[in-house]
């Protein structure tokens, strides 16, 4: 089957945060409007997990409402990572679908890592709690033997949707290739824990996003009123859906961090590197099914967790840096067991964070910047670094990046970065999307020098 020719794409786009429905106008690459709710997670359930019934509504909701103002010519899906709905033969669920951060699954974590693959095979780093798709599998099959029996299928999150729409079962290779322990990325196949557990049979083929699926069933078209003839295409990880426009457009090498509940950086055509299993490194699988080096920590969630919901402004940010070495200062991490120094316990360094909030917010800013850059020197990141997603309308963070790297920082103009680069896998646009280069004054950078400077000695004690 060959992809029609379309413009108007509707991304069904389910973050950890928030689940949206964009419309993205492939010919200008811009979307003309964005849907979105809080993600919805169910605690009534034999564990935490994504209710996958108010999504539904939801999306349904969204397309009807998208489609009574502008036409839809086409469907695709991006969606977290770490996920996996497990379906009956009848194409049911046969369990709920697990929330990763549901910390039981540690319990096995011992016996599990007996039968883990390498990080040299799967470039996938052992993550706590159900960060490792294998570890969620390993748990259902041994807590919840008979229901494990009842499923015939295993689908990554944004194929689990391209299902409900189109009845089509298969994989999408970014999915299975952001640390699952599921996937040999440069073989490009199932891994020997597949083979291991005798799980092949439950994995469908695998396909590379942007393929054209089917169009969406009867039933669907009817509970949602849009035309049967829709096509929908394979769906893709967002974060590597944040990739797909440099992928498309910039020559290597260069970086993308695309920043969410978790902030992953993502390294093309880079510096030689030996990534660091033990400091949440990894090897994502971009939509071309070639191997990247990334780093990340759960940025937009501690960001949550410190109560920080503005941009920091400049006069405070300036107020901050002409403490000098008084500065206030945060230590990771505030989400233990992740990013680059999982084992370090968070803690306010310096004056007034406790005190003037705007301080705070200029503080968490530095520290997501100074993390970010940690990120990017573990994946031997070169080239211009381009900020996808809520944080690249953050000027303080993007400048900060900037003077810290000493490398060209560009920031995104879209509000959601993953639906532009997933629909671009259909249509390629006519013009490149809109990055805007970041400048710092002079006398800012040598400021935000220092303050590095100081926050790397700090570091080093911290961690030691």
């Amino acid at each position: 089957m060959h992809k029609p020719v379309v413009r108007f794409v509707a991304v069904i786009d389910l973050g950890k945060t928030n689940s949206k429905v964009a419309l993205v106008d492939t010919l200008e690459c811009v979307e003309i409007t964005v849907i979105k709710q809080p993600a919805a997670v169910s605690s009534e359930s034999l564990y935490p997990s994504l209710d996958h019934h108010a999504i539904e509504v939801f999306v349904i909701d969204a397309l009807q409402a998208l489609s009574s103002t502008h036409s839809i010519d086409a469907i695709t899906v991006t969606t977290h990572g770490a996920t996996a709905a497990l379906l009956t033969e009848s194409g049911q669920l046969a369990m709920p679908v697990m929330d990763y951060e549901f910390t039981d699954i540690d319990q096995l974590r011992d016996e599990y890592e007996q039968h883990r693959p390498s990080f040299a095979e799967t470039g996938s780093p052992s993550l706590p709690g159900g960060l490792n798709i294998g570890a969620q599998l390993f748990w259902q099959q041994r807590n919840h033997a008979r229901r494990f029996e009842q499923c015939s299928t295993v689908l990554t999150w944004p194929q689990y949707w391209v299902h409900r729409l189109t009845g089509q079962q298969h994989n999408d290779v970014t999915s299975l290739g952001c640390h699952t322990d599921l996937y040999k990325p440069n073989q490009q196949q199932y891994s020997s824990l597949v083979i291991d557990q005798k799980w092949l049979a439950r994995m469908p083929p695998t396909r590379h996003s942007g393929q054209l699926s089917a169009t969406i069933t009867e039933v669907f078209a009817n509970d949602s009123g849009l035309s049967p003839t829709i096509p929908v295409f394979t769906g893709i990880h967002d974060s590597n859906a944040s990739l797909v426009p440099h992928l498309i457009t910039h020559t290597a090498p260069f970086s993308v961090v695309s920043t969410g509940t978790w902030f992953i950086t993502m390294a093309i055509g880079g510096n030689n590197t030996q990534l660091d299993e033990h400091r949440d490194t990894l090897i994502n699988v971009n939509a071309r099914g070639e191997s990247v080096p990334s780093a990340r920590f759960m940025g937009g969630r501690e960001r949550d967790l410190l109560q920080v919901t503005e941009p920091a402004s400049e006069k405070a940010m300036a107020k901050l840096l002409d403490c000098a070495d008084t500065a206030a200062m945060l230590m990771p991490s505030v989400v233990a067991d992740t990013g680059p120094y999982p084992n370090a316990t968070h803690q306010w360094l310096g004056t007034n964070a406790e005190t003037d909030s705007s301080i705070k917010v200029c503080a968490v800013t530095l520290y997501l910047a100074l993390m970010t850059h940690e990120c990017l020197l573990l994946i031997g990141a070169d080239g211009p670094t381009f900020i996808e997603g809520p944080l690249a309308q953050d000027q303080q963070f993007a400048q900060i990046l900037a003077a810290v790297s000493k490398r060209p920082v560009f920031i995104s103009e879209s509000e959601t970065g993953t639906t532009i680069g997933a629909a671009m896998l259909i249509s390629p646009p006519a013009k490149p999307p809109n990055y805007t280069r970041v400048v710092v004054d002079a006398a800012k950078r040598d400021k935000l020098d220092h303050y590095a400077r100081r926050w790397k000695q700090q570091l080093a004690k911290h961690t030691t």
